[in-house]
C-alpha cells in the first residue's frame, strides 16, 4: 500500500496557520499569559500560611472542621517542602485552564442538549480530543505560542474540555421532560426554562463535570512542565530528568495535596448548590451526635472571618520571626549592577555539561543584577523557544554535526555566539571487562549478551538520530539491536546497575563526560567514521539578543573552558 504522508500534511497545515494567523496566536498568548500572571500574583501576594488559612477556612465552611484542619495541615506541608511558589503556579495554571474550559464547555453542552444534530456533530470531535495523547497537543502549542505556560494551558484546555461539555449536556437532558413541558405550557420562554429550571436542576451534574475538568487539568501539569510551564509539573520533570527520587516524591505529594483539596471542595460545592444536596446535608448534621457533630461543624460567616484574622496574625508573627532574606533579590548595587533587574531566560537540556554551564551563567548573571529564569526543556522545545524568542540563550548546542537538524531548521532565526569547548566526540561505550568488544564492528553477532539493547538518552538528542539513522546501518546492527529511548540520568543509572553486577551493557555516551572518570569504560572505535567529526559546544541566542544585551553577548563570546 502506498505511503500516506498524513504527518507531512499536518506539518504543512500548522506551518500555514503559523504564517497567516500569527497575530491571532499572539493575541491569545497575551490574554492567557495575562490571566495566568494575574491569578498567580493574587495567590502569591499573601504569606503562605495566611493563604493556607484562608483556604482551610473555606474547607471548614464547605465540609466541616476536620476538613479545614486537614486542608491547613496539607498546605502547610507544601510550604515546609519549599514548593509553595511552584504550587501556586500550578494552581494558577489549573484555575485559568478551568475558567476558559467552562466558558467554552457550558454553552457547547447547552447547545448539544437542545439539538440532537449539534450533539451528533460534537460527539466525534470530543472523542478525538479526549483520546488523542495529551502530549501531542504540545507540539503545535509550542510552534504557535512558544515555550512557557501558554502551550501547557492550551493543551490542558483541549484535553479537559470534553467532560465539561458531556456532563453539561447530560445534566440538562436528565431534567424531567414533564417539568419542562409544564413550564412551557404556562407560557415560559425557552430562555427562562433554561435559566430557571434546567440549569438549576442540572447543577449537580455540571459540578461533577467541573470536578473532572479540574482533575484532568492537574493530570496535565507534568506534561506542561516539559515545555517550560514551571510549577510543580516543572519540578517533577526535573526530577525525572535527573532521577531525583526526593524531589519527585515531594513534588508529586504536593500535587496530590492540591488535587485532594480541589476535589473535595468542588464536590462539597456541588452539594451546596443543589437543593437536594442541601437537604441531605442538613439531615446528616441533625442526625450526627458527639464527636461526629463536632468534626462536621460548619462556621457562621462571622466566625470564618475571625478565623482568617487569627491566621493572618499568626502568619505575620512567623514572618517577623523568620528574619530578613539574603538581600540578593535585586542584585548588587553600584558598578556590578549591570542588569538593573532585567530578566533573562536560559534554556537547557538535562545533560551534565549543559546543566553545569547554564547554572554557572545563572550565578554570574544574578551577581551582576539580572533576574535569571532557567528552564529545563527537551531539545526540540528548546530550539523552538530560541527561534520564537521565548528563550534568550542556551549554552549546550553541539555543532556542526549533532544538532545539525535543528540548525538547518532554525539557524536563520538564531545567533551563534561561538564555541566554548571542543572538540567533542560521540560514541557507544561498554565496560572494560567486556574484553572482546573494542569497536562497533565487534558488536555484530553479540546481541544476546547485551539483551539486544543499546541504552540511549533523550530521543530528541541529535546523537540518537545519528545512531539510529547512520551508525547502526553502517555496521549492520539495525536489525540486531534495539535502541532504548530514555534520558541521560536513566542511561547512567542503567550503566551503574550493570557495572555493579558486571553485566555487559552498551550505552550512548560522549566526550567529555564524567562517567569515564567514575567507571572503566571502553569507547568503541568507529573505523568507518559513521559518527562524523567532533563537534564544538556552542552558545546560541535568539535573533537580536546581541543587540538587546551587547555586554552579555560579549561575555558569552569570550567564555571558554578547557
Amino acid at each position: 500500500m502506498p505511503r500516506l504522508h498524513l504527518g507531512a500534511w499536518a506539518d504543512s497545515a500548522v506551518g500555514f496557520l503559523q504564517r497567516h494567523l500569527s497575530w491571532l496566536f499572539d493575541a491569545i498568548g497575551s490574554l492567557v499569559t495575562g490571566l495566568d500572571d494575574g491569578i498567580e500574583a493574587a495567590l502569591s501576594a499573601p504569606a503562605p500560611l495566611l493563604l493556607a488559612g484562608i483556604l482551610a477556612v473555606a474547607a471548614w465552611w464547605l465540609r466541616g472542621l476536620l476538613a479545614g484542619l486537614l486542608a491547613f495541615a496539607g498546605l502547610a506541608l507544601v510550604d515546609s517542602l519549599g514548593l509553595w511558589s511552584e504550587a501556586m503556579s500550578t494552581l494558577a495554571l489549573v484555575l485559568v485552564a478551568t475558567l476558559v474550559t467552562l466558558v467554552v464547555a457550558v454553552p457547547l453542552g447547552v447547545l448539544a442538549a437542545r439539538s440532537d444534530r449539534i450533539s451528533a456533530v460534537l460527539r466525534p470531535a470530543l472523542d478525538f480530543m479526549q483520546t488523542m495523547p495529551a502530549m501531542v497537543y504540545l507540539i503545535p502549542g509550542v510552534v504557535f505560542f512558544g515555550v512557557g505556560v501558554v502551550p501547557g494551558i492550551i493543551a490542558t484546555i483541549v484535553f479537559s474540555l470534553p467532560p465539561g461539555v458531556r456532563m453539561t449536556e447530560l445534566g440538562i437532558r436528565q431534567v424531567d421532560g414533564e417539568l419542562v413541558e409544564a413550564a412551557e405550557a404556562f407560557g415560559t420562554a425557552p430562555r427562562e426554562v433554561l435559566l430557571r429550571l434546567q440549569l438549576p436542576l442540572a447543577l449537580p451534574t455540571i459540578m461533577a463535570g467541573v470536578n473532572q475538568v479540574i482533575m484532568l487539568g492537574l493530570s496535565m501539569v507534568v506534561i506542561a512542565g516539559m515545555v517550560g510551564g514551571g510549577g510543580l509539573g516543572g519540578a517533577v520533570y526535573r526530577a525525572i530528568g535527573n532521577v531525583d527520587i526526593g524531589l519527585g516524591f515531594e513534588a508529586g505529594l504536593s500535587i496530590v495535596i492540591l488535587a485532594m483539596y480541589l476535589d473535595r471542595m468542588t464536590g462539597a460545592l456541588g452539594r451546596q448548590v443543589s437543593p437536594l444536596g442541601r437537604r441531605a446535608l442538613a439531615s446528616a448534621r441533625s442526625a450526627a451526635g458527639g464527636a461526629a457533630r463536632l468534626w462536621s461543624h460548619r462556621p457562621q460567616p462571622v466566625h470564618a472571618v475571625a478565623g482568617v484574622a487569627v491566621l493572618a496574625l499568626a502568619a505575620g508573627t512567623l514572618n517577623a520571626l523568620s528574619g530578613p532574606g539574603d538581600g540578593r533579590d535585586g542584585g548588587p548595587a553600584g558598578a556590578g549592577n549591570t542588569g538593573k533587574g532585567r530578566t533573562l531566560s536560559l534554556g537547557y537540556i538535562p545533560w551534565d555539561e549543559g546543566i553545569a554551564s547554564t547554572f554557572l551563567w545563572k550565578e554570574l548573571l544574578e551577581e551582576r543584577g539580572f533576574k535569571v529564569d532557567a528552564r529545563q526543556l527537551e531539545a526540540g522545545a528548546l530550539y523552538t523557544g530560541l527561534a520564537g524568542g521565548g528563550i534568550d540563550f542556551q549554552t549546550d548546542s553541539w555543532l556542526p554535526v549533532t544538532h545539525a537538524q535543528y540548525w538547518q531548521k532554525y539557524g536563520n532565526r538564531l545567533e551563534d555566539l561561538g564555541s566554548w569547548y571542543g572538540p567533542t566526540s560521540l560514541e557507544l561505550s561498554v565496560p572494560s571487562y567486556v574484553k572482546d568488544v573494542r569497536s562497533l564492528a565487534d558488536l555484530k553477532g553479540k546481541s544476546d549478551r547485551f539483551k539486544g539493547r543499546i541504552i540511549g538518552i533523550e530521543p530528541s538528542a541529535g546523537e540518537m538520530s545519528i545512531l539510529k539513522d547512520e551508525v547502526l546501518k553502517e555496521y549492520g546492527l539495525d536489525g540486531e539491536y534495539r535502541v532504548v529511548d530514555g534520558s541521560t540520568p536513566g542511561m547512567l543509572a542503567e550503566l551503574k546497575r550493570a557495572y555493579e553486577k558486571r553485566e555487559p551493557v552498551a550505552v550512548v555516551l560522549w566526550s567529555p563526560h564524567w562517567a569515564y572518570s567514575s567507571y572503566q569504560l571502553t569507547k568503541l572505535e568507529d573505523p568507518k567514521g559513521a559518527w562524523g567529526k567532533g563537534d564544538g559546544i556552542h552558545t546560541l541566542a535568539r535573533k537580536g539578543f546581541a543587540e538587546d544585551e551587547p555586554e552579555v553577548a560579549r561575555w558569552l563570546r569570550e567564555f571558554k573552558l578547557t
